[in-house]
């Protein structure tokens, strides 16, 4: 996920196997998906209506669900796990066990096959951030 730490971070958290070892966790780089998934809200919001983690469905260490409306006004509830994001159903907060689609790596794999709008949103906020860099590389 976008949210990785890097390994040369590690460092600098003094005391994060330690502490991990002593509460008994076997992987220091356990993840807690709300945080995940707050994350990957806050990475895509200005390209999409509306995006939020539910707070009805049950978020865990292992998996978080995010409503999402797509500037076309589709409605996804997506899954995020460790093996990636996946629509889990057309409605907020809606699952359903018999859909069975496809994870995507990153939210914005996901988002470009959902919404030409999105993709459109992106393109235009990364040429309005090249064209920042291009004029304060000449000033």
């Amino acid at each position: 996920m976008e949210t990785d730490c890097n390994p040369m971070e590690l460092s600098s958290m003094s005391g994060f196997e330690e502490d991990a070892q002593l509460n008994g966790f076997e992987e220091a780089d356990m993840k807690d998906m709300k945080l995940e998934a707050e994350a990957v809200v806050n990475d895509v919001l200005f390209a999409v209506n509306n995006m939020f983690v539910s707070k009805n469905l049950r978020c865990a260490d292992d998996v978080a669900y995010i409503n999402v409306e797509t500037r076309e006004r589709n409605r996804y509830c997506l899954e995020l796990t460790e093996a990636g994001l996946r629509v889990v159903g057309y409605a907020f907060d809606q699952v359903d066990d018999h859909l069975h689609t496809p994870y995507h790596e990153t939210v914005y794999s996901l988002l470009d096959t959902l919404s030409p709008a999105y993709r459109e949103a992106f393109g235009n906020a990364l040429l309005q951030r090249l064209e920042a860099l291009k004029r304060d590389g000449q000033s």
